[in-house]
């Protein structure tokens, strides 16, 4: 992997390159040709040129209209649509040369301020309104005159929740859907991740941002202390917003009737169509992703969207198709190239998935295996059948100590091998001083995002360290990770975190995955709070998400456990109290249990190599 510079990016970057996978050796199936073979012969070219009208008013049911652009062929007959729905503006100066690109090829692109944003009328309050807009809309264009009655979407981030909302109502025009870096499960996947505040997320863009604002990319905005004010849920005063939908976020710990309507996680059933997911493995809403593919596989409403969900998953942060997994601040002392193969140019993805369904073209859509990973260090694309893989052997690494794991000069071990007796681990946990966030997936403020050196984070004496004997041949882990915790604090509630992370041999460290869970609501997020006995210890389980990535030859693999992430997860301030309303702080001492009654483990997904499906060569 080589260092490369870049810089932010918080909605979808539509790269230029065309999409490259390295080739396969014959012992290893091929299973499709590349996307660049299918340029001259298979994708849609530009014949047409295009008529823009603009500040088209739709009407809603309710009266209300909203601003549309419409970017279609200037030519007789009809054609199919594809629409964009967005609360960052509908004109941009990367929107409308996406639009004439696929309208010269024979789509009408219709681009629309959603309710309450840039031009549209009415009152903005997020998701709320997006899935009847969505669907009014929808029999709008089905319905005039330049349609061919067949409509498709495209967009990343809230872009792409709006088309999950409208796919909800089931419009009889909306043919297919191509949501990325997103998921419609707003509660546990936007705001609440297993018990914690999405705060890194929630304040800089939920109370910020989408307020009307793009403080978040300010750098003389004073984010240290903005994002320490406390309480939780009056930071926006702090950036001189109130925001009241932020308010709303965080009085709804739990998932109650408040998320009812917002949040559709229980609604997959009710889509009848085919879907093209886009995400990456350091994106905010990675794990959201992989669920939506999973529930609409099993739920989904007809046998052709529970047979046509695709999902696509690259080396990128909340972004897609860029040559790097992302950075926060675009100051990343040690960013990391995955290579030429990560770069994808998605406006031909989409074209190609939009031929499909839109035009009938046969392009290999139809049979094409359905998850496309990247698999960061080998640095290819790999179809692959089902998820997780069916291969997959899940492997215990315990860890182990004398009970001086505490910083990279500790000495904790990683392991398959089970644990003897051996004394706990401890260290102190203080809210006023907590652990950094350091790259991983983050979004939308300056907090890095993304592949990240961890050496700073682990110089600390509340980070315990546990890390293997170097590997000796390389070996690659796909899929969801998970620890099994034991430990105990002194603290009525706390919260417990655990990262994933490689160690090069010249001691560059970088994360893989991470995860939270805060003590109240170990038997559930979205449970009521449950305290825990001071001095006694738990079992907790904390979802380290997904992965695919490849630990190389004199790599170690390393574990780090600590009690915060912040402020990409807000701090627990050990009280018990609401750690949203509260200002009160106390240290939680913290002990770390290792041996044959308190096996404390992470579990990797590994996958041997050379079985199965393997390249995808593109």
């Amino acid at each position: 992997m080589r260092k490369l510079n870049t810089s932010v990016a918080v909605l979808v970057a539509v790269a230029a390159s065309t999409l490259a996978l390295r080739s396969q050796s014959p012992a290893q199936p091929v299973f499709h040709p590349s996307i660049s073979q299918y340029e001259d012969a298979k994708l849609s070219q530009p014949r047409y040129q295009v008529r823009v009208e603009e500040n088209v008013r739709v009407p809603m049911r309710d009266g209300v209209t909203l601003s549309t652009d419409i970017f279609r062929p200037d030519a007789p007959g009809k054609f199919p649509a594809l629409l964009i729905r967005t609360p960052y503006n509908r004109a941009t100066a990367t929107s409308v040369p996406q639009a004439r690109w696929f309208a010269e090829r024979g789509y009408a692109v219709v681009q629309q301020d959603v309710r309450g944003r840039w031009d549209s009328d009415g009152q903005f309050y997020p998701f709320k309104n997006e899935p009847n807009d969505g669907y009014d809309t929808d029999e709008w264009i089905g319905r005039q005159p330049w349609c061919s009655g067949k409509i498709g979407t495209m967009g990343g981030s809230y872009v792409g929740f709006t088309q999950w909302a409208q796919a909800l109502r089931g419009s009889q025009y909306l043919t297919a859907i191509a949501p990325a870096i997103t998921t419609p499960e707003i509660y546990a996947n936007w705001f609440w991740i297993d018990g914690a505040l999405h705060y890194g997320f929630a304040f800089p863009w939920g109370g910020i941002s989408i307020d009307g604002h793009t403080a978040q990319y300010n750098a003389g905005n004073d984010w240290t202390n903005m994002f320490r004010h406390l309480p939780v849920v009056t930071s926006t005063e702090a950036a001189y917003h109130r925001t009241q939908h932020y308010k709303d976020w965080v009085a709804h710990p739990t998932r109650d009737s408040y998320w009812d309507g917002i949040s559709f996680d229980n609604d997959y059933e009710k889509i009848g169509i085919p879907i093209q997911s886009v995400d990456g493995w350091y994106d905010i809403f990675l794990r959201g992703a992989l669920n939506d593919d999973q529930q609409m596989r099993k739920r989904g409403k007809t046998p052709e969207a529970r047979a046509s969900k695709h999902i696509m998953i690259g080396p990128w942060a909340h972004s897609t198709g860029g040559r790097v997994a992302l950075t926060g601040n675009g100051a990343d002392p040690t960013p990391v190239d995955f290579g030429d193969n990560a770069t994808v140019d998605m406006q031909k993805v989409y074209l190609r998935w939009y031929d499909y369904w839109l035009k009938g073209i046969d392009n290999g859509v139809a049979t094409e295996p359905p998850i496309k990973i990247f698999v960061m260090g080998d640095n290819y694309w790999r179809y692959e059948k089902e998820w997780p893989l069916a291969r997959t052997r899940y492997t215990n690494y315990y860890i182990s100590s004398q009970g001086k794991a505490n910083s990279e000069l500790g000495e904790g071990t990683l392991s398959p091998k089970s644990p003897a007796d051996a004394p706990p681990d401890s260290f102190g946990y203080d809210p006023a001083n907590p652990v950094p966030s350091m790259g991983g997936n983050v979004c939308c403020s300056m907090v890095p995002s993304g592949p990240w050196d961890q050496r700073p984070v682990e110089r600390r004496d509340d980070v315990l360290i546990y890390t293997t004997e170097p590997v000796r041949e390389a070996l690659e882990i796909t899929g969801p990770i998970s620890m099994t915790l034991y430990a105990a604090t002194s603290a009525k509630d706390t919260d417990w975190t655990a990262k994933l992370v490689d160690i090069y041999p010249n001691g560059y460290a970088l994360n893989i995955q991470s995860g939270i869970v805060r003590a109240r609501y170990r038997e559930g997020a979205g449970n009521q709070a449950n305290f825990v006995q001071p001095g006694k210890p738990y079992e907790y389980n904390i979802d380290m998400w997904a992965t695919s990535y490849v630990f190389e030859p004199g790599h170690r693999i390393r574990l780090e456990i600590s009690s915060s992430d912040f402020p990409r997860f807000d701090r627990n301030l050990n009280t018990g109290e609401d750690p949203e309303t509260s200002t009160r702080m106390e240290i939680a001492h913290q002990t770390i249990y290792h041996n044959a009654q308190y096996p404390s483990h992470v579990v990797l997904p590994v996958i041997p190599r050379g079985s199965g499906p393997q390249t995808a060569a593109q």
